[in-house]
């Protein structure tokens, strides 16, 4: 019977070994979906040996860094090779050689704006008053992280770097508002934050700040008349700096801004301290083609009781030998001598009627009396650009008192917050 029952069925199912069903090409089929499957497997299993195997060369590789140099000396390595590739390229070699040298190369401005020669200048003077040891809670000798080399930088830091300083108006040009922000309470980011909450925070072991490019070269040149090592992006977020037109006319703007940046206060040997600002604010007063600055002033605001942020090391070891205070800084500014004012003056002709040099009397100038067209109040252009830093700052915050009693009236709860430092700067 089974002989007969085999010779009905078709020779190719039974080739197929199918019982009076046929699918054709399922062995194909199978094969290819075997090898799909072998090749998913397979990505991952190569990934993970690459990642090992690279993982274990940055090992060895660290391992050999520590055997030839130290803990200490790997640390400084570190701190110049910023890709981490455990290599040296010359432009990460390029501080030591400034440091060794003495030679720092001139800071190139924005490639597309020359400054010119007869423009007008722009004369500032820098106050300070160093921050307060007592206010420290950690100042002493000896108490947990804290020796002398970690705060001689701090302790050696008490006058400005520059006390006075020209620069030509036109370079003031950086905080003009973009287009489509040309209307009095338009914030905008003059440099952008490159941070968030996600991207985490640029690591501690830096000694030298990254060199400054177009619209960052004047706030560079700025923040340097307080320290030579200023880093216009601070470390955490959120970093950079926002304007804000507070006031128009035909001709100027007011514009207040707001700067996130921090100090570098030790050198090698001494391991990294950072001095870190609540803010640096201020306001200029600078005509629509930035060729006349009536008004600079850019200040580190001194009305809480503590307004730096203080981190450094104290070993090679950037998560377990890191110490941190707060402290209190009187005075930290930069205001303008006067407006801005031309070395040479010319007719309509262009021929010169006066100059200014070091051997004869000061040009005298007479500058009309600015009125403005539309403006706002400085607390509200403030406000505008804290809403920009820290968009939680669009729900009210209100005073102690002040918020048990609108809760009361709104019928709603209280949500309270005890912080050492402030939350909405970067003083804690």
């Amino acid at each position: 019977m089974a002989a007969d029952v085999d010779k009905t069925i078709p020779e190719k199912e039974r080739r197929n070994g199918h019982n009076g069903q046929t699918s054709p090409g399922s062995g194909s089929w199978f094969y290819r979906g075997m090898w799909t499957l072998l090749v998913v497997c397979a990505v991952p299993l190569v990934a993970f040996g690459i990642k090992y195997y690279q993982d274990s060369q940055l090992l060895r590789r660290h391992e050999e860094g520590i055997r030839a140099l130290g803990a200490e000396g790997l640390f400084l390595f570190s701190s110049l090779d910023t890709d981490h590739d455990l290599y040296l390229s010359p432009e990460e070699f390029k501080p030591i050689a400034e440091k060794l040298t003495g030679i720092t190369p001139p800071v190139d401005l924005e490639e597309d704006v020359i400054d010119d020669p007869n423009g007008e200048t722009l004369v500032l003077e820098a106050k300070m008053q160093p921050l307060l040891l007592e206010s420290m809670t950690k100042s002493r000798d000896g108490f947990l992280g804290v020796s002398h080399s970690s705060l001689s930088g701090l302790r050696s830091w008490t006058s400005p770097a520059v006390p006075s300083s020209s620069f030509p108006a036109s370079q003031f040009r950086v905080f003009l508002p973009p287009k489509g922000k040309v209307e009095v309470g338009d914030a905008w980011w003059v440099i952008p934050s490159e941070l968030n909450i996600f991207t985490g925070y640029l690591p501690n072991n830096r000694y030298h700040p990254p060199t400054p490019k177009g619209k960052e070269v004047l706030i560079h040149s700025l923040l340097s008349m307080f320290h030579p090592l200023p880093f216009i992006k601070s470390r955490f977020a959120p970093q950079g700096t926002v304007a804000c037109i507070r006031a128009s006319n035909e001709f100027y703007y007011d514009i207040v801004f707001r700067i996130h940046a921090e100090f570098q206060l030790n050198v090698v040997p001494n391991f990294p301290f950072w001095f870190t600002p609540g803010q640096f604010t201020g306001n200029i007063v600078v005509s629509k083609d930035a060729s006349h600055v009536r008004h600079f002033h850019l200040y580190v605001p001194s009305n809480r009781s503590l307004n730096v942020d203080m981190e450094w090391l104290y070993g090679a070891s950037e998560s377990s030998n890191m110490e941190v205070d707060i402290g209190y800084l009187p005075q930290l500014e930069l205001q303008s001598v006067g407006p801005s004012t031309p070395s040479v003056i010319v007719d309509e002709e262009g021929n010169v009627i006066d100059s200014q040099d070091g051997s004869s009397e000061p040009i005298q100038f007479v500058f009309e009396e600015i009125h403005w067209t539309s403006e706002m109040s400085q607390e509200e252009a403030f406000h505008r650009m804290e809403v920009t830093f820290y968009p939680f700052k669009k729900v009210p915050y209100l005073p102690f008192a002040e918020a048990f009693e609108r809760a009361e009236a709104e019928q709603k709860l209280v949500h309270s917050i005890l912080l050492w430092g402030a939350l909405d700067d970067q003083s804690c």
